[in-house]
């Protein structure tokens, strides 16, 4: 059963890891797919990704915008319309880490990290609703993360920008809910991508590990799962909600 039949869904940093894991996702529920990535270096992988999605039997197309550009984002989702006709699904995944102690954390790379992974759901979430709210329908789903919630040493911007994206879902969802929008945000743990690859490493790898109650890291399609769930009319009563996808790491 396809859970996600004819719809259009747009994925922001898509070229790889959680990104491309939910892209992945949706089309095999049947959903078309526009996704972003942002260098020039990500191209080649886009162009591998779209054509997976299109194997899927979908319609499938990358796009190349910076999703902490306004500008960008307004043609960007200009383009989507002409293209697709709509949108009905939207995760706002862009995002990076410049971890640092405060002490040695510069202003531009607050600034980096607050444009990529904060400002970026706002410029993507001011284009999508006007196409949601004529159809008086729509999923927006944000990435956020466990840092968001209970903070870390050493990522005060990124824990910063993850915090906000909460407070920005919530109020979303409120602001909303009347137009039969809901905005939810996911809170993943640690999970297995080229990011976070250093945490496998070294001593300090065991040490993650016992924190987290099922005994291991996650996987990017366990956040695509959460993902495609939260897209669906599977949680059409949820709506202003944080799901912490951690292996319990947040008990």
């Amino acid at each position: 059963m396809q859970l996600l039949a004819g719809k259009v869904s747009i994925v922001t940093g898509a070229a790889r890891g959680i990104g491309a894991a939910i892209a992945l996702k949706l089309a095999e529920h049947g959903s078309n797919i526009a996704f972003t990535y942002v260098s020039d270096s990500s191209a080649e992988k886009a162009a591998v990704l779209e054509a997976q999605l299109q194997a899927l039997g979908v319609k499938a197309k990358a796009y190349k915008s910076n999703a902490g550009d306004f500008v960008q984002c307004e043609s960007f989702v200009a383009d989507v319309m002409k293209e697709f006709g709509t949108v009905d699904v939207c995760v706002n995944n862009a995002g990076i880490s410049k971890d640092n102690l405060l002490l040695r954390l510069t202003a531009e790379q607050w600034d980096d990290v607050m444009t990529t992974n904060l400002k970026s759901v706002f410029n993507m979430t001011k284009q999508v609703i006007r196409p949601m709210m004529k159809a008086k329908a729509g999923s927006i789903i944000n990435m956020s993360s466990i840092v968001g919630i209970g903070g870390n040493a050493g990522q005060s911007s990124y824990a910063a920008s993850k915090a906000g994206i909460i407070g920005f879902t919530k109020s979303v969802a409120k602001e909303l809910g009347s137009r039969n929008i809901r905005c939810n945000a996911i809170a993943p743990g640690f999970i297995e991508t080229d990011m976070t690859h250093y945490l496998k490493e070294g001593a300090g790898a065991d040490e993650f590990l016992k924190k987290i109650p099922l005994g291991r890291f996650g996987r990017a399609e366990e956040i695509a799962d959460t993902t495609l769930f939260l897209a669906s009319s599977m949680s059409s009563y949820i709506t202003g909600q944080v799901i912490s996808t951690c292996g319990g790491l947040n008990i």
